[in-house]
């Protein structure tokens, strides 16, 4: 997200985390600083293989929460990323992405285990992230890791049945599951959030879990 004003909209959702792209190729690049940032929600900044020392700058300017790799990231890099955000006295969570179609996807997670606080599932495509397509949830079945995820790839406004469903299969991992993230299936433009469609979506999920 980059306009303060759907910022403020969508923050008042009650939402839990906010994403921010310094990735300069996606669309939703944030190429200054918003006249507002969220201060109830948690700031994640998505980088795509950036150099360890711009994406701490970046972390220290907009006072990250998390820092999200987008990328082919390495287990090393992870390692040196995490030694460079103590040294800088950055205590930031890291979250890794995953693309997945298959459990074999799954199984490349084992290498990132105690290296990432999170991992993000997303949908294997050409592009990282935001693509608005979604993977076979049932797949994580396969999921046999401790690390926390998000679940992400083409989450829309018509997916809260869909959602719950996945999250009862036998073999979901629902308390590995912390949360799903919304994106480009909710915009009404690149970085602009539909703020009703998202409303109505928390409205009917909160609804269907009762």
């Amino acid at each position: 997200m980059r306009d303060a004003e759907n910022i403020r909209a969508v923050e008042a959702l009650g939402i839990d985390w906010m994403g921010f792209i310094f990735w300069p190729k996606s669309s939703r690049f944030v190429s200054e600083r918003p006249a507002y940032l969220p201060t109830k929600a948690k700031r994640v900044g998505v980088f795509v293989d950036e150099d360890i020392e711009h994406v701490c700058r970046i972390a220290a300017d907009y006072a990250l929460d998390f820092v999200q790799l987008h990328g082919s990231e390495s287990p090393a890099y992870l390692h040196a990323l995490r030694q460079y955000l103590a040294d800088n006295g950055l205590p930031l969570a890291i979250i890794k992405a995953f693309n997945i179609a298959t459990a074999a996807d799954l199984a490349t997670t084992n290498r990132y285990a105690g290296l990432a606080d999170y991992f993000l599932f997303d949908t294997k495509a050409r592009q990282p992230g935001g693509n608005g397509l979604q993977f076979d949830w049932s797949v994580l079945t396969a999921y046999g890791g401790d690390t926390p995820f998000l679940l992400s790839g083409g989450i829309g406004p018509a997916d809260a049945e869909r959602l719950l469903q996945a999250f009862a299969l036998d073999g979901f991992p629902r308390a590995e599951c912390l949360g799903i993230d919304l994106n480009s299936r909710f915009e009404s433009a690149p970085a602009i959030k539909d703020v009703e469609a998202l409303q109505q979506f928390l409205t009917r999920l909160n609804l269907l879990q009762r």
